[in-house]
């Protein structure tokens, strides 16, 4: 719990990048602007991580992108960028680019965490929200005004503000993950439908256009989709359903192989038969000779 006390949030000297590694408090916080180190090394700032700290980088103009592990972020303001303590980081900003770093102590993050479970979830991993314009500077306006001066209730002003911070990140890093939960949905719905589509139509022989134009999608909607989903292009859905009737004909019917392949709606068995040995690895003939019909 936070103590009774205007000295209850600790700030000591500001170290980060370009400066010697120092131990920090507990309740260290600290916020400076993202001109202050990003100007005098070229708007790039290298690959460098903190074991103990966690940042919480807000750009208000400008953008640029963010390195953070493996994972490359582009971004573009107005919005807030969430670093884990111990996560490799760098950056590439537009040249006079706008914003503030808000820099936390892991154990502090902890603390807090404590008495609001979603504030675990924001810094789990490396993210970039797109924020809606004012959804921080009034609360990062106020913070920046405490830290300077101590008076009464410094401690709990200081930490009240932060609060309204964190709260914002943690409510705009549930909208963008409801948000792709909600694409995902829509994505899997497409492909489900697209599935239903190729049922009443594997046999056509249809462009991919005329599929996509029966869902009322662009291809590029339902190859995003089928790719994300299926991990597999939407012709290779349309040449499995295929190849599964092929099989059935193949064994569950007394057509012949040139038969089988008018029925499928090829106008070539040649090419049925190209098509079915490149799938399967046997030629129609011995994949049925195989199962002794």
């Amino acid at each position: 719990m936070l103590q009774q006390s205007d000295q209850a949030i600790d700030i000591p000297k500001f170290f980060l990048f370009g400066e010697a590694p120092q131990a920090v408090g507990e309740r260290y916080l600290h916020l400076e602007a993202l001109a202050d180190r990003s100007r005098p090394n070229n708007w790039n700032i290298r690959t460098h991580a903190h074991a103990q700290l966690s940042h919480i980088f807000h750009l208000s103009s400008g953008g640029g992108a963010m390195t953070a592990e493996e994972r490359k972020y582009v971004f573009i303001a107005p919005c807030a960028l969430l670093i884990p303590a111990g996560v490799a980081h760098g950056f590439q900003f537009q040249p006079e680019t706008e914003g503030r770093v808000l820099t936390i102590s892991h154990s502090y993050l902890q603390e807090l965490a404590l008495r609001e479970r979603s504030f675990a979830a924001l810094f789990a991993a490396p993210a970039a929200l797109a924020l809606s314009p004012g959804t921080l500077e009034p609360s990062l306006d106020a913070l920046s005004r405490e830290l300077i001066w101590i008076a009464a209730g410094h401690g709990a002003a200081v930490e009240a503000h932060l609060l309204c911070i964190l709260v914002a990140c943690a409510r705009s890093l549930e909208q963008a993950s409801a948000a792709m939960d909600a694409g995902q949905g829509r994505q899997a719905t497409l492909v489900a439908r697209f599935r239903e589509v190729i049922e009443g139509h594997y046999r056509d022989d249809l462009p991919l256009n005329h599929y996509a134009a029966m869902l009322g999608v662009s291809e590029k909607q339902l190859r995003t989709a089928c790719r994300k989903l299926a991990q597999q292009p939407p012709s290779r859905l349309i040449e499995q359903r295929i190849l599964l009737e092929a099989k059935r004909a193949l064994l569950h019917s007394n057509m012949t192989i040139a038969e089988a392949a008018y029925y499928l709606g090829f106008s070539d068995p040649a090419y049925f038969s190209r098509f079915f040995a490149k799938a399967t690895g046997k030629s129609p003939q011995a994949f049925r000779k195989r199962t002794g019909n």
